[in-house]
């Protein structure tokens, strides 16, 4: 009972995390109550109660408890998605015990949807809480979750819609919609538009800058062949380049140089007989209708980023043979949350691409600040550095299409700025995705990741957090270049942590991530913290890609509590070590396991040797088990 107790507590404590407010051995709802009155589990028609109920939305959940993890669950043999229900297994087994309880209810109550816990363990991190979902037709045993946190009011009827009834999720219709118009975009552009990889996203873009003009309207393009649609579009974008100050002048020329193509191809505004008007009026029409609004509704999403990504994928190509990788939202979004960016920062990309990391920045800051501060934040608080010319055409629309932000973007080579005068700016966070596998060569051994790094830190503010994503073979810093750039990191900047990430965060490309977190110009002199979260909760789906799971919110939530809170967790997840520039800075380099295998673990050993061994004799090979005397 005391073993049971503790699981009691531990089981209390999720359920308070998740803000859920549960009555222990009894209800807080008279009709349940009375329906557990005669809920025995022996079926004498006297009192049972589960260890806790609680209401959360339209559902009632039960939590029904034991110990030993040997006692989670007592199936029917060979169905392992069918409950044993006679009385020893209500009695002796968490889900069974739990489920009856469940049954009780909607039987005895007007209450229809009841979700049913069996939960085993006496330890946090190894406790197991099987969901199922109880209604008047029959139950569900769903998959194992780690928490209560999809259970709380305002996610179970998510919960209930994506993993009950199988619904697609939220983010998976809304990516499915953006990859469907990206390819119809994209089978438009090279058909009617006659158009390469790289000018694709240009075109969209510089649509919908005169698209942002109000004196610009579709309407206006008439296939005139004195000023063609070609020239009206590039005159309202350059229009609202100017109303948007976008300055200096040269910058301004850059961009516009980008967009020339809109109208240097006269197939572009000559009338398409298939369209029955040009390719310009055509697409124009397309992306007013179905992509303007989803770029401008202040959305973590960078959408213009995601249509280059889906461009160069239909293409052909994954974006490597362009040298872009683009970082996925969700990854631009928990770099605003390690380095906990705030609206006074002053926020800085060197290789900022299509703006992805600024436009998570921004995000934060304007959802964290006060309406007064939107403009100030936008005008003056985001920059961004950028390389290729389409990029930074791409990034500039995509900042001013948010309201600003864009006249703090310059296209110039980063690794060529002075340091001292990006230090004189100022930047109180540093936020990177550098080009990958640039210095493998004599040529070109400046251009390492690790390169980037040295040069971004130098370039912040004195104590400004920084976090870059790179390939894990940045940290290992096999090369005596790579560990002097290491050992030059140590003595002039603090080493925060180092992230190891899910293989497939950047799906088809085939790059194995970590996220490395430092703070500038304070010398290394402290324990860093490294993490496996390989495991975060994102799987790829087919013909879309690499989408959360269930259980994403609440590896997010693990990951951000041990990073920024102390939550303690098993070196198997996180350690604290020591470094050197010779070590190599990931996870798997300083953990060792030293968990004592549990009664469980020895027995699983023994049966699994023991498997081993039948097979072997019925193999006709038992001469490998038997002894040898002395002397043979």
């Amino acid at each position: 009972m005391a073993k049971e107790k503790k699981t009691d507590i531990i089981v209390a404590g999720l359920l308070a995390e998740a803000g859920i407010d549960a009555t222990p051995n009894e209800s807080s709802i008279r009709e349940i109550n009375d329906a557990l009155k005669t809920a025995s589990k022996r079926d004498t028609g006297r009192m049972g109660f589960p260890e806790y109920v609680a209401q959360s939305g339209d559902f009632i959940l039960v939590i029904e408890d034991k110990a030993e993890a040997e006692y989670q669950a007592k199936y029917i043999y060979g169905k392992n998605d069918t409950l044993l229900m006679d009385t020893p297994s209500k009695e002796r087994y968490a889900e069974n015990g739990a489920l009856h309880y469940a049954l009780k209810i909607i039987q005895g109550t007007n209450f229809k949807r009841v979700i049913a816990f069996g939960c085993s363990g006496t330890e946090k991190e190894r406790l197991r809480i099987r969901p199922i979902y109880v209604s008047p037709t029959g139950y569900k045993l769903m998959p194992m979750v780690r928490d209560f946190s999809w259970f709380a009011a305002d996610k179970i009827e998510r919960y209930y819609k994506e993993k009950i009834c199988g619904n697609k999720p939220i983010e998976q219709v809304e990516l499915e919609e953006i990859i469907c118009r990206a390819g119809k975009l994209h089978e438009d552009l090279r058909n009617y538009g006659q158009l390469g990889d790289t000018e694709k996203p240009l075109v969209v873009s510089a649509i919908l800058l005169a698209l942002q003009e109000d004196s610009f309207s579709t309407e206006d393009l008439t296939t005139d062949k004195v000023k063609t649609d070609g020239m009206k579009i590039y005159e309202a974008l350059s229009t609202h380049l100017d109303r948007v100050k976008v300055q200096p002048e040269v910058k301004k020329q850059r961009v516009l140089d980008q967009f020339a193509l809109i109208k240097n191809r006269p197939h572009l505004s000559e009338e398409n007989k298939q369209l029955g008007k040009s390719p310009l009026h055509y697409f124009a029409e397309y992306i007013n209708s179905n992509i303007l609004t989803a770029i401008t509704n202040n959305s973590p999403e960078d959408v213009l980023g995601r249509f280059y990504g889906e461009f160069i994928r239909y293409s052909g190509g994954d974006g490597q043979t362009l040298g872009v990788v683009l970082t996925p939202k969700h990854i631009t979004e928990l770099f605003t949350e390690l380095v906990d960016v705030r609206p006074d920062d002053n926020v800085f990309d060197p290789c900022c691409g299509t703006g992805g990391f600024l436009i998570a920045a921004l995000h934060r800051m304007l959802t964290l600040a006060p309406a007064s501060q939107h403009e100030f934040i936008r005008k003056n608080n985001l920059h961004g550095i950028e390389l290729r010319d389409d990029m930074f055409a791409i990034a500039t629309t995509n900042m001013i299409l948010r309201g600003d932000g864009k006249s703090n973007l310059i296209c110039q080579d980063f690794l060529k700025q002075d340091e001292a005068k990006l230090r004189n700016k100022h930047f109180t966070v540093g936020l990177m995705n550098p080009p990958y596998s640039q210095g493998k060569v004599k040529e070109t051994a400046h251009l390492t990741e690790l390169k980037f790094i040295c040069h971004l830190l130098d370039s912040l503010a004195d104590g400004a957090r920084c976090a870059v994503i790179v390939p894990q073979s940045t940290m290992v810093g096999k090369s005596n270049e790579d560990k002097e750039d290491k050992r030059y990191i140590l003595a002039h900047h603090t080493l925060e942590g180092v992230i190891t990430l899910n293989p497939q965060t950047f799906y088809g490309v085939g790059v194995n991530p970590v996220i490395a977190v430092f703070t500038a110009h304070y010398p290394h002199d402290q324990y860093a913290k490294f993490i496996d979260f390989k495991d975060d909760g994102y799987e790829v789906f087919p013909h879309v890609g690499l989408l959360p799971t269930s259980r994403a919110a609440e590896r997010r939530k693990l990951l951000l509590e041990c990073w920024s809170k102390g939550r303690p967790a098993p070196v198997s997840f996180m350690v604290q070590s020591k470094v050197e520039a010779d070590d190599e800075w990931l996870h798997s380099f300083y953990y060792f396991n030293e968990e004592i295998p549990t009664d469980a673990d020895f027995e699983q050993a023994m049966a699994d040797y023991l498997t081993f061994e039948f097979s072997m004799i019925t193999h006709g090979r038992g001469y490998l088990f038997e002894r040898k005397e002395a002397g043979e």
